[in-house]
């Protein structure tokens, strides 16, 4: 049997980056169910959660866990 392409991304995809997906959809139906098209117009922005979650999510995948300073 054969994967889909999206499956086999999917299976090809680390830890951190699964983590940083979940937590994408999950603010992306915040947003949806807010009807928002962005987290910045929304009311609730310094004390969210799923916002939260989502900014670890990315500083996460991008160091892939290690420790160290975040720099842009």
């Amino acid at each position: 049997m054969t994967q889909n392409p999206k499956e086999k991304q999917l299976e090809e995809l680390d830890e951190f980056e699964l983590k940083l997906n979940e937590k994408l959809e999950k603010l992306k139906k915040c947003q949806e169910e807010n009807q928002l098209n962005s987290c910045l117009k929304c009311s609730k922005i310094l004390e969210c959660s799923v916002r939260e979650e989502y900014v670890s999510a990315v500083y996460e995948s991008m160091n892939k866990g290690q420790d160290g300073g975040f720099e842009f």
